[in-house]
Formats: structure tokens, sequence, C-alpha cells
């Protein structure tokens, strides 16, 4: 009985050899898989050479592209130097704006309204020039009437003279009294009085008709225009932001130019009054200017540790505009 059972339990040769089968068909399976994956991977490694290739010719590309441009900038022994001697004569380069010494605004005495405007911005103009013309319809009227009481004053003189005269003579003959006398005499003189008011007058009336009439106090150029004919102007503001405008335009001799800077208060002692410069706008590198120190601020600027410097510009030209921008070189002594 146990035999029996013993021998159902046996496995048989034949059933031993089908495991083995399937066993070497999944080596041989498993072996095909990474056959296919070493073939799939190998043609990217090649990709991956080349691109590697390419990007080291690109990086010796670029390094030497960079030595011809940095030996581009260098330049020749001679320019370096040349760049070295302009650097040496100076001890301290600041950069500024170019500025007008003096920018002058135009404004009338009084209240009037704009009648005629003869320049435009970017005009030039001369000393004494008619720029503005003002309204002068009521003052030529008060003028007027000054010239009427002057006339009337004159003549009241004129008859107080006579009269002083006759009772002058009469008196000579004892006919009028030495009161008559006196009172011809205080009559003339307080038409005389009324007269010279009269000539006052006159005077005023006239100066403000001749106030209506603008001219340019200096030679120039309009730098900007601020009214137009029509508009009300006034000598100053009493706020307010659509009020009449306080000035009719701004000129400044352009002729006249000099460099604003503000120098750290570490290079103060670099800078001296009258010290020579040069100044170079960055607009035009290639121009240089002579210059001098004109000014410098008697107070500092606390919250920035600046001091302000003027640059007066030695004849300047076209090419130097206001509010530009330039370098200037403060020039050893």
């Amino acid at each position: 009985m146990n035999t029996e059972k013993l021998k159902g339990l046996q496995i048989s040769p034949a059933e031993k050899s089908r495991p083995q089968r399937a066993f070497w068909s999944i080596v041989i399976v498993v072996a095909a898989v990474l056959l296919g994956t070493i073939i799939f991977i190998k043609p990217w490694a090649k990709d991956k050479r080349e691109l590697a290739g390419s990007g080291a010719e690109a990086t010796s590309n670029s390094i030497s592209t960079g030595t011809e441009v940095a030996k581009t900038t260098t330049g020749s022994p001679a320019q370096k130097n040349s760049t070295a001697a302009a650097s040496n004569d100076s001890v301290l380069t600041v950069n500024g704006y170019i500025i007008n010494r003096e920018r002058i605004e135009i404004s009338p005495r009084f209240l009037g309204m704009v009648k005629w405007i003869g320049v435009k911005k970017g005009d030039a103009v001369t000393n004494g020039q008619v720029v503005v013309q003002l309204d002068d319809t009521e003052y030529r009227a008060q003028l007027h009437q000054t010239e009427g009481q002057l006339n009337i004053a004159r003549a009241a003189v004129e008859r107080d003279e006579l009269n002083y005269q006759r009772i002058t003579n009469l008196i000579s003959n004892a006919v009028e009294s030495k009161q008559a006398e006196d009172n011809a005499r205080l009559a003339l003189a307080a038409d005389r009085a009324s007269l010279q008011a009269a000539q006052g007058a006159c005077d005023l009336a006239n100066t403000y008709v001749g106030w209506c009439v603008i001219r340019s106090p200096i030679n120039g150029v309009v730098l900007e225009k601020l009214v137009n004919p029509g508009e009300l102007v006034m000598p100053q503001s009493f706020g307010g932001a659509r009020g009449p405008s306080t000035a009719l335009m701004a000129v400044a001799d352009l002729k006249d130019l000099q460099v604003e800077i503000d120098v750290n208060e570490a290079d103060l002692s670099k800078i001296s009054l009258n010290q020579k410069c040069r100044v170079s706008p960055e607009a035009y590198s290639e121009k240089t200017y002579a210059g001098t120190v004109a000014e410098i601020a008697p107070e500092a600027d606390r919250a920035k540790g600046t001091l302000q410097i003027k640059v007066q510009i030695v004849n300047p030209d076209k090419y130097l505009t206001p509010q530009l921008s330039a370098k200037v070189d403060f020039l050893k002594e």
C-alpha cells in the first residue's frame, strides 16, 4: 500500500525535461532582448559623440573669436601708449552735464496780454531786439490823458506867470498891494508844482507803453517759448495751476557754457579754483575742449556726500548742446 503511494508521488523523466526546455527558452528570449537593446543604443551613442564633438568645435571657435576680438580691442602698442599718456596727465575724471552759465527767463513787468511774438524756439536773438509786444491800448489811453493834463498845467503856469508880472508892475506904481503880489506868487508856485506832477504822470504812462515792447537783454538763442499771442502774462505767480504765465520765453548765450558736476567729497583735495580741465562731450567723444574750474559751491550736499563744481568751457562750438552729458578730466597742476 505504501509502495503504491510512493510510486504515485514519483515524477517521471519526461516531466522533468519539460521545465528545462522552458528554462532555455526564457534564456534565449532574454538574450534576444539584450541584443536588440544593444543594437538600438549604439546609434544613440554615436549621435552623442557627434554632438559632443560639435560642441567642442563651437567652444574652440568661440575661444578663437574671443581672442580675435581681444586683439582688435587691445590695438597696437602705440595705441596703448597714447591712451596711457592721455590718462596720466589728469588727477580725476568725472561725468557731468553741459549747462548755460546764465539762463534768462524774460517776464513782463505787469499783468498784460500778449499781442505779438516775433521769435520761436531755436531762433538767434541780439541784445535789444524786439521779441514780444504786449497789448498797450489801455496804457496809450492813459498816456493821452496825462498829456492833456500836462498841457493844462503848462497853460496854468503860463497864465500865472503873466498875472504875477502884471501885479509886480502895478505894485511898483503903487496901484496894487503887497498881498496881491504874494497871492500871485503863491498861485504861480502851485501851478508849477501841478505841472511837475502832470509831467511825472505823463512819464509814468509813457514808461508803461514802453514796457509793452519787450526786448532781448542778451545776444543768444531762444531756448523756450512759453506763451502764445492772446495769452495773459504776469510778473509773478500767486499759486494755482491755471494762472497766467509768469514768463514769456527763456534765452541763453550758447557761447557761454559750463559743465556742472557733483564731485565726491573724497576727491575734493584734487580740485582747485582756476584748475585747467579737458572736456569731452559723450555725443562726440573724439572732440575735446579746454576748460577751467570756474565755481566751487560753498556748501556740500550732505545726503549725497558731494560738492557741486562748475567748469567753464573755453571756446565752445555748435557741437556742445546744453543738458547733454560730458566727461571732465581735471589736469595736473
